[in-house]
């Protein structure tokens, strides 16, 4: 007699959209989604990186060709983020069963707006939340019509350790991540019974670092020994949070921290 599956079936067959799936912790998300035998869709603003993306996770995940799309969508722009969104769902859904999703990541994000306030400019605040702050609270328009309304479906919107723990010139930022947790709360009353939860993630190694590699080393030297942990996160331990959130049909209106103990140092 084979023994039961109860936990790590949980998400066979879950259809799932990762929006930024292409590199950093979305793409660690998506693998982590395939791995555990869902069929997953992946997004960004770059084709040949979607592409890139797709056949590396083909390449460790053979037997996954049947799972694995992808599709380019620009939220860098106000004038077409919402037609964008359509257009992504859309196509999204066209290949999976009954054409609906069960769940929705957003990881997306653009370099890091970091600067002293005198650089502040009305046009450099907007930019800064265009994708990381409006693109996601204007995804959450178009669930209903593409998700289950049971709380088997799930939205999980990304933030990040600012939003907790300040840090010199990092005010836009941290005002937009702070806002998520408010954002996480208010969906999960407006989409319920669909379930939404947030991650806060702390410093963790992706590309979103366009600093050259020896500044960037330092740096995270410097992080590293204000985190319990000793070393900055990686994003294969970081996806381990977003699985919470999808297996755990009871978690609503939550924020995971996963921080390497940075909130206590």
């Amino acid at each position: 007699m084979a023994d039961q599956k109860k936990y790590t079936n949980k998400l066979a067959n879950s259809r799932i959209l990762v929006i930024g799936g292409s590199s950093g912790i979305g793409y660690a998300v998506a693998e982590a989604c395939v791995e555990h035998g869902a069929i997953v869709h992946i997004s960004s603003s770059n084709p040949s990186r979607i592409q890139t993306a797709i056949n590396k996770l083909l390449s460790a995940y053979p037997s996954a060709k049947s799972r694995v799309r992808g599709t380019p969508v620009d939220l860098s722009n106000p004038s077409t983020l919402e037609s964008e969104i359509e257009k992504l769902f859309k196509d999204a859904v066209k290949d999976m069963p009954e054409e609906q999703l069960d769940h929705v990541i957003f990881t997306a994000a653009d370099p890091l707006a970091v600067m002293p306030l005198k650089e502040l400019s009305v046009e450099k605040i907007l930019k800064a939340g265009q994708i990381r702050f409006v693109a996601p609270l204007l995804i959450a328009k178009f669930l209903p019509a593409y998700l289950p309304g049971t709380p088997n479906s799930s939205y999980t919107i990304t933030t990040g350790g600012i939003s907790e723990k300040p840090a010199p010139n990092w005010s836009v930022i941290g005002a937009y991540a702070g806002g998520h947790h408010s954002m996480v709360r208010n969906l999960a009353l407006d989409l319920k019974p669909i379930r939404v939860c947030g991650v806060s993630p702390g410093a963790v190694d992706t590309e979103l670092w366009t600093m050259p590699e020896e500044a960037k080393q330092k740096m995270f030297s410097a992080v590293a020994s204000k985190m319990g942990t000793g070393q900055v996160g990686r994003p294969e331990d970081v996806a381990e949070s977003y699985l919470a959130i999808l297996k755990d049909r009871n978690m609503d209106g939550s924020m995971i921290r996963t921080d390497g103990g940075g909130m206590l140092m």
